[in-house]
């Protein structure tokens, strides 16, 4: 395919979030609420798109495990449900709402705040969390976000030769510069979006087609590692009669294996891949 810019999400695909991001959702939920998903259904809510922000993922799993309490439901129609009724948190509010016959007993118990700060804690770090946080951790901890795995490796930004970068992701700013320092990757403040620049979210296009305006660029491949990254650039090629978008999605992050690469076909990747480093051999 031909692109002349090449925009990359972060997580799952610069760098390796199972040990930092997914494992602070998992671990958040456990501390209050002393059970939890696993790592593997974290994707079942991934998959039911709208959970770019793992801030709302968290929230979303406690609701679930607080419903679990009052009905008989297993994970995957919880998340069967949340994808029904167009994914992301307000739909996971209107599961518990639709599916426990008495839904305040699970909105008393649930608190979003306390378990931003809690994920804010494990996955930043106590020293981390007073820079970013402005203020002190509930609780002391090293930090999962310096356990994270660089996966782009030099030779392939080399391989992308003179073509623009740009980077769309739901990290907060701050947590992007962290990682794009780590990765080696120096990307102009205007070249990228973060959770900072814009409400809507993948798979909204706003990001990306903003992005390629300003990249200049007339065709895009937008490489993510979730469905709604892929989304994202069909959106963008839908809303933007100007350029032509293609998704890739990567086996790097939470979707893997043949039901990964699967998955990213049935809602229309232009391609799927093992890792960013093989995006180069896509180019023309």
């Amino acid at each position: 395919m031909h692109a002349d810019a090449v925009v990359l999400d972060i997580d799952g695909v610069l760098v390796d979030v199972a040990d930092s991001y997914r494992r602070a959702i998992v671990e958040s939920v456990d501390r209050h609420y002393g059970t939890t998903i696993t790592r593997d259904e974290v994707q079942l809510f991934k998959d039911a798109g709208g959970f770019n922000n793992d801030w709302e993922l968290t929230y979303a799993a406690a609701l679930y495990v607080l419903a679990a309490r009052e009905t008989d439901l297993s994970v995957a129609a919880f998340t069967d449900e949340i994808e029904a009724r167009g994914g992301g948190l307000d739909a996971a509010e209107a599961t518990v709402e639709a599916l426990c016959s008495d839904p305040s007993v699970v909105f008393d118990e649930w608190d979003p705040e306390a378990l931003r700060r809690t994920f804010q804690a494990l996955y930043l770090g106590s020293d981390l969390y007073r820079d970013l946080e402005g203020g002190e951790p509930p609780f002391e901890a090293a930090g999962y976000i310096h356990d994270e795995p660089v996966l782009l490796r030099q030779e392939t930004l080399d391989a992308l030769g003179d073509r623009e970068l740009g980077v769309v992701t739901g990290r907060p700013s701050a947590e992007a510069d962290i990682a794009l320092d780590r990765v080696g990757l120096d990307v102009a403040d205007d070249h990228r979006f973060t959770m900072d620049d814009w409400e809507e979210g993948k798979p909204h296009p706003a990001a990306l087609v903003t992005v390629a305006e300003r990249l200049g660029a007339e065709s895009v491949v937008f490489v993510g590692d979730t469905l709604d990254d892929v989304k994202t650039a069909l959106n963008a090629d839908a809303a933007d009669p100007d350029r032509v978008y293609y998704g890739v999605g990567v086996l790097s992050g939470g979707l893997t294996g043949d039901d990964g690469r699967q998955k990213f076909a049935e809602i229309g990747a232009a391609a799927v891949v093992e890792d960013v480093n093989e995006v180069p051999d896509l180019l023309d």
